[in-house]
């Protein structure tokens, strides 16, 4: 299987997962007078919006390079992260000024509705099953090197905290009695404030991918140990690292011997681009520039 068509698997799988969801999570949040609940199902919804985008830009992304794209089409993944950010962030802004205005009537002297028990019940539900395809969709992202999909597996993983804050503030009115029930709306904010959390960190990621940010300070001293690690070749220096999507860029100046044959600097360099590659894998971008040593 191509490692577009397992994306586009792990994908579906939580799709299916977060249409579910919704569903059940909208029906239970009106039929149980929960906002924290409705706030919740808008999470999900969220979440299948990101599933969408992710499918719609897994394949562009998957192109190899071409004339109008000379290092591939990679960067398409890193708009999909960024587009789930700004879902994430469009979802939070909604719940919270929901929550702030039910928050707001309660301490005006209004008696908010007590959730019922079919809400409760709902967040205890989403939490197994998001925890679940949370740790499901990461592995797959990891093995897959897919940043959109560890993005989306991040956006499991703030639907399964935020149906904990439901749980929390639905059980709590549910137990506390009508005094408590302002616990409803309250726990719809926090939902909102980990959303936005979650999209702040997705939204940094992205745009320094797209701004051409440089690779880690520790992944860029391994690429140097490698590159020193050949006999005969020292001193890296000008390195330039990026990431392409869920392939890196590694450009670096390196010193050989200046009495050694070209073919032998060559082959030598031939060698050091080979290992970066089993490293970081066969699809990394690598330019060395060779240069003599000093005397």
């Amino acid at each position: 299987m191509t490692r577009e068509k397992e994306i586009q698997k792990v994908t579906l799988v939580g799709s299916a997962g977060n249409v579910a969801l919704l569903t059940f999570k909208f029906v239970a949040g009106v039929l149980g007078h929960s906002s924290a609940m409705i706030a919740d199902a808008v999470h999900s919804l969220s979440d299948f919006i990101t599933d969408v985008i992710v499918l719609a830009f897994v394949n562009v992304s998957a192109k190899p390079q071409d004339e109008s794209h000379d290092y591939g089409h990679g960067k398409y993944e890193t708009i999909a992260s960024f587009f789930i950010g700004l879902a994430l962030v469009a979802a939070a802004t909604g719940i919270i000024i929901s929550g702030v205005v039910k928050l707001v009537d309660w301490a005006g002297g209004a008696q908010l509705e007590a959730p019922g028990k079919l809400a409760l019940w709902a967040a205890l539900f989403s939490i197994i099953v998001k925890e679940a395809l949370y740790h499901y969709t990461a592995r797959c992202g990891k093995r897959l090197n897919s940043q959109a999909v560890i993005a989306n597996a991040w956006h499991h993983r703030s639907d399964a905290l935020s149906s904990i804050a439901a749980a929390i503030g639905i059980g709590g009115a549910i137990l506390l009695g009508d005094r408590w029930t302002v616990l409803d709306p309250l726990a719809s904010v926090i939902v909102g404030v980990l959303l936005v959390k979650v999209a702040i960190g997705l939204l940094k990621t992205s745009i320094g991918e797209l701004t051409e940010g440089s690779l880690p300070a520790d992944t860029e001293r391994e690429i140097e140990k490698i590159i020193t690690s050949f006999n005969g070749v020292s001193e890296p220096h000008n390195l330039r690292t990026r990431r392409i999507g869920s392939r890196i860029a590694i450009e670096a100046h390196i010193r050989m011997d200046g009495d050694i044959t070209l073919l032998n600097a060559h082959d030598l360099a031939t060698k050091v681009e080979q290992k970066l590659k089993d490293h970081f894998g066969p699809e990394t971008h690598v330019t060395l520039h060779m240069e003599p040593m000093k005397e």
